[in-house]
């Protein structure tokens, strides 16, 4: 009974919103993104392209919220908020003239109904793999949220609607078959780039995917190649995304890696790199299985590794750490729970040639402790701090 009252609510809250701001969405161009990683990416790159084009556009992602040329960092520890939000941003970017709204698009947003009442132009599916079981229950109710997304494009009474999928998962037929037979319906594959020959300054191949997934919906938009490898080569980055910090004898970068997955794919990436690796586990209250795990990719891929605090919320902060500890199947790893002490001794003991990777925040704004401690914070302007004060350090010295 209680879980039938909270699809109640949540659903009167979904049709609030149309109503107060007067369906938005039938309005404005609207392309969700969703996957369990690369949507942020996806979403900035898809922007970036459409406003080489020539279009004003709305974001609401992970990282911020932009209507034209206003954009705030996403300071709400929530990828797709509610509460009537996304229908009033939207509104925001009709009132303002906007031509496309760029939205991420979650499986905690959709078990919320947060999804329902927007009509879709598009959807971008980038990749599943396990993530937040606990919240779901199961991998199958988790990729039951994500197809509930694709559902909704079905129901859009746009017209042409596009469904963009990534071929090489191994769910992507079902977001095909979910999306319904009027979509129009495009495959993208890692190996279309031998074709298509784009090239990107973005790192790794994870981030070739999400290339892929943002050209292969430009080009839906009636966006032509020139202006893709235009906006490709002027693309240098995303905030809290493979981010480099600072410059001097070794490199620091931030990245927002907190699936098995995306890890692996961060550090991929570096391969070339001896690793100086910073990291968490998980957030407290969730996704227990995969702690073990992070720590042994650390194992396998770095060479020093400093453990640290990442969000606990209400769970023990080093309960958590001991556990991605439990993964590491070697004595090159440090416990630093604080997680700015942990930052400056990467950056102490690195020489030159180094890579010091800090993963798990990317750009969140806060670390959450119990009790709905927030504590204001950002990887990469305390990482950028300890470089100065190493800089002042070895000046005085000298």
């Amino acid at each position: 009974m209680f879980e039938k009252l909270k699809k109640i609510y949540h659903y009167s809250l979904a049709l609030a919103g149309a109503l107060i701001y007067q369906f938005p969405s039938r309005k404005i161009k609207v392309i969700a993104v969703t996957g369990t990683k690369g949507k942020t990416s996806t979403v900035e790159i898809i922007n970036a392209i459409l406003e080489e084009a020539g279009y004003q556009t709305v974001i609401s992602s992970t990282l911020r919220f932009k209507v034209g040329e206003e954009s705030v960092n996403n300071r709400r520890k929530m990828t797709m908020p509610g509460r009537l939000f996304l229908q009033k941003i939207l509104r925001r970017g009709v009132n303002a003239g906007c031509d496309y709204a760029v939205v991420e698009m979650t499986s905690e947003g959709a078990k919320q109904f947060r999804h329902k009442f927007i009509e879709l132009d598009a959807l971008v599916f980038t990749n599943i793999a396990p993530e937040h079981i606990e919240s779901h229950g199961s991998y199958e109710n988790y990729l039951k949220a994500k197809l509930a997304i694709a559902h909704q494009l079905s129901r859009s009474k746009k017209s042409p609607r596009f469904i963009v999928v990534n071929g090489d998962d191994k769910e992507h037929t079902k977001f095909l078959q979910a999306a319904g037979k009027d979509a129009q319906k495009v495959v993208y594959k890692l190996s279309d780039n031998e074709t298509l020959k784009l090239h990107t300054r973005l790192p790794g191949e994870f981030n070739l995917y999400n290339v892929l997934a943002a050209a292969r919906l430009a080009e839906t938009q009636g966006v032509g190649p020139e202006i893709i490898q235009e906006t490709l080569n002027n693309f240098a980055g995303i905030r809290g995304r493979m981010e480099p910090v600072g410059r001097q004898e070794f490199d620091v970068i931030v990245d927002y890696a907190h699936t098995p997955d995306s890890l692996r794919a961060a550090y991929k990436a570096l391969n070339n790199k001896r690793k100086i690796c910073v990291l968490g586990g998980t957030g407290g209250g969730r996704d227990h299985w995969k702690r073990p795990l992070m720590g042994q990719i650390a194992s396998e891929n770095c060479d020093r590794i400093f453990l640290t605090d990442e969000d606990p919320y209400d769970e023990n902060p080093e309960e958590i750490v001991k556990q991605v500890a439990s993964g590491i199947k070697s004595n090159n790893y440090k416990v630093i729970m604080d997680r700015r002490e942990a930052i400056r001794e990467a950056v102490r003991i690195a020489q030159p040639g180094d890579v010091i990777i800090i993963t798990g925040k990317g750009t969140d704004p806060y670390i959450m402790g119990a009790n709905g401690k927030k504590t204001p914070w950002d990887d990469a302007t305390v990482a950028h701090e300890e470089l100065e004060k190493l800089r002042d350090a070895r000046t005085t010295r000298s």
